[in-house]
């Protein structure tokens, strides 16, 4: 029998998840972490439409956040609230999710547990910031980096950064997703769709996630099937993509989907799912195309190469995208690829496997 540890985890906006890929993993470490005997704490806003103090066994602490008052800033301020609270309990682990907007408040980090940060990605390299921004956020990845207790890296190539640039170990643990097996073509029904006879591409909308490049390149391949774009677009990007290209009656923009059932049937009915993510560790999104049996084309970049290695198909320019669109035109003859995938999601990107490394960290670090 493990030792029973206290567990908190902040620096998201809490579970259950109606946000993203922060408030996936607390969800899912949360629930597993409690069912393996644990005691977990989750911090949620104070406005979280979730208000209960415990939800499917796992402790919830509502916080003050200012951030409809206050924009961004009030997400620094949230995280000073939660670590406020957290210096107060005795928590074995405080498991702190990112860095952004917590890591600037290190000095208060609690002295008695041990703080372990997961280092999530590159945010400093995310082009919708100004160059300050990015200068803070590169002081921010450091104060995290130099004043953790331990570092998680959820991607190879996050690991490597962090060893090169600040001569730190850190330990390898990926998100996870489940497998989606149960698909059903009557989903496709309220979008007019036909089986592998449309593309998706599923984003936040935000430059980094490459998405006018995507768009560019589908619309140059002058095909016969729509793109399916699934994404808020009540930001300034997200209006600028719209204005520019939803008069094209080749690309639907859906607006955010939040039943997962559309979009995992979504995905798994695709004939090519695009990922344009090219900042960032491991990402949610992309491991949930690979778990519904998605055939992907997917930004070149370290971080979607250590994830699909050859069971992709990669694009770095519209003309690459274009090419790759021309070319598959069955999934037939790509089965080993989507397979290959899957079978990463059964064995390495699983979140019952990733919930036990997580706890042995925790175990480890509270000897």
């Amino acid at each position: 029998m493990n030792k029973q540890l206290n567990i908190g985890i902040l620096g998201t906006r809490g579970i259950p998840n109606r946000y993203g890929g922060f408030e996936q993993c607390a969800e899912y470490l949360a629930l597993g972490l409690t069912k393996k005997g644990h005691n977990v704490w989750v911090y949620s806003a104070h406005n979280h439409e979730y208000t209960g103090d415990k939800w499917r066994g796992v402790n919830i602490i509502h916080c003050n956040d200012p951030e409809h008052k206050f924009g961004t800033f009030g997400q620094f301020i949230y995280d000073l609230n939660c670590i406020r609270d957290a210096r107060r309990r005795k928590f074995d682990i405080l498991l702190q999710l990112g860095y952004t907007s917590n890591s600037i408040w290190h000095r208060y980090w609690p002295k008695n547990m041990r703080n372990i940060v997961n280092m999530d990605g590159l945010e400093w390299k995310r082009s919708k910031y100004n160059k300050y921004v990015q200068q803070f956020l590169k002081r921010a990845e450091r104060w995290a980096a130099m004043h953790g207790d331990i570092l998680i890296a959820d991607s190879i190539g996050i690991q490597k950064h962090i060893e090169e640039t600040y001569h730190r170990p850190s330990v390898f643990i990926p998100y996870g997703a489940p497998v989606f097996d149960a698909p059903d073509t009557d989903v496709l029904k309220d979008y007019d769709l036909q089986p592998f006879r449309f593309y998706v591409l599923l984003a936040r909308m935000e430059p980094e996630n490459n998405i006018e490049m995507v768009i560019k390149g589908f619309l140059e391949a002058k095909g016969d099937k729509p793109l399916i774009v699934i994404g808020k677009t009540d930001n300034a990007y997200g209006g600028y993509l719209k204005e520019k290209f939803g008069s094209s009656t080749q690309i639907r923009f859906v607006g955010a989907i939040y039943d997962t059932l559309v979009t995992n049937n979504l995905r798994y009915y695709s004939l090519l799912y695009f990922h344009g993510h090219s900042v960032g560790g491991t990402n949610p999104s992309l491991l949930e195309a690979m778990g519904c049996s998605a055939l992907i084309a997917a930004h070149d970049n370290i971080f979607n190469r250590a994830v699909l290695g050859d069971d992709a198909f990669y694009f770095d320019v519209e003309t690459r995208l274009t090419d790759i669109i021309r070319a598959v035109d069955h999934r037939d003859a790509y089965q080993n690829k989507v397979q290959h995938n899957l079978e990463k999601i059964r064995t390495v990107y699983n979140w019952d496997r990733i919930v036990d490394e997580y706890e042995k960290v925790f175990l480890d670090s509270a000897k």
